[in-house]
């Protein structure tokens, strides 16, 4: 049984849209990457309960999305705020916190300014400061929001996540992803967006007292490898493991990131 169910939340700050799956007793919480601007978790909880159905018989686990009306210049850290309060609401205990991309951000600051909420972290493929590489993909993805591009972004996540390998493929279902049709607006994309090459929290990592296990690729084209090095650099006691060959998107690619995940959470 997977257990999967969609929910809603009303918080002081505004309403978000989470998913809920699994049946094990320990508490695991993933926060989806800058694409959530795009698409919310929404009635998500079956497709993301299949795909992650390895962490079912441990976890129950949580996605959340971040708040439907996001204001302008929002951020990471304020989006971690949401998140705390969201766990509060559900009375959550502490919890093993995988994020990935910006949810590694948001991450991030939960740790830092909320130690209380994270027994266990998990950072992929993200970083602590803006780099250049960062600023020069985030800067073309917000032109193409502004311009309503969304096959455009679609195409260049695509381009840059994945390796030789499997561009071909990935390609092909984000192109069709992009014909599908476009969100009704880009404002929360952007919003997210201009919250990744704001976010800095390398000074404050030091703060980050749980157990904390950094993933990242030597291939990553959107962050870069480096990001995660220079993180575990300063997080006290995390472990490192480098994907040799594999970029952005590892967490689809490499066979073994949720049994790798699962085994650090448990």
């Amino acid at each position: 049984m997977l257990n999967a169910e969609n929910g809603h939340l009303i918080l002081k700050t505004g309403e978000m849209d989470y998913i809920k799956f699994g049946r094990g007793k320990r508490i695991m919480i993933m926060i989806p990457g800058v694409g959530d601007g795009l698409k919310t978790v929404k009635g998500m909880a079956l497709p993301f309960a299949l795909l992650y159905r390895k962490l079912a018989p441990d976890f129950t686990v949580y996605v959340f999305s971040r708040r439907e009306n996001l204001p302008s210049h929002l951020s990471t850290r304020e989006m971690a705020e949401d998140l705390y309060l969201a766990m509060e609401v559900l009375d959550l205990p502490r919890s093993a916190v995988v994020g990935v991309s910006q949810g590694g951000m948001i991450a991030q600051w939960l740790a830092i300014d909320h130690p209380e909420k994270v027994r266990k972290l998990v950072l992929t493929v993200t970083l602590s400061r803006p780099n250049e590489t960062v600023k020069a993909v985030i800067g073309r993805w917000l032109k193409m929001a502004e311009a309503h591009d969304y096959k455009g972004i679609m195409l260049d996540t695509a381009k840059r996540s994945y390796s030789e390998k499997r561009i071909r493929r990935a390609l092909l279902v984000y192109r069709l992803l992009g014909n599908m049709g476009k969100p009704r607006s880009f404002r929360r994309f952007i919003t997210q967006a201009e919250s990744c090459i704001t976010h800095d929290s390398h000074k404050d990592l030091c703060r980050i007292s749980c157990p904390t296990l950094i993933i990242g690729g030597t291939e990553d084209k959107i962050v870069t490898g480096n990001a995660s090095r220079r993180m575990a650099e300063k997080i006290p006691g995390s472990r490192l493991h480098m994907y040799r060959g594999l970029g952005h998107g590892l967490y689809e690619e490499a066979p073994d990131f949720l049994d790798r995940i699962g085994r650090f959470c448990r």
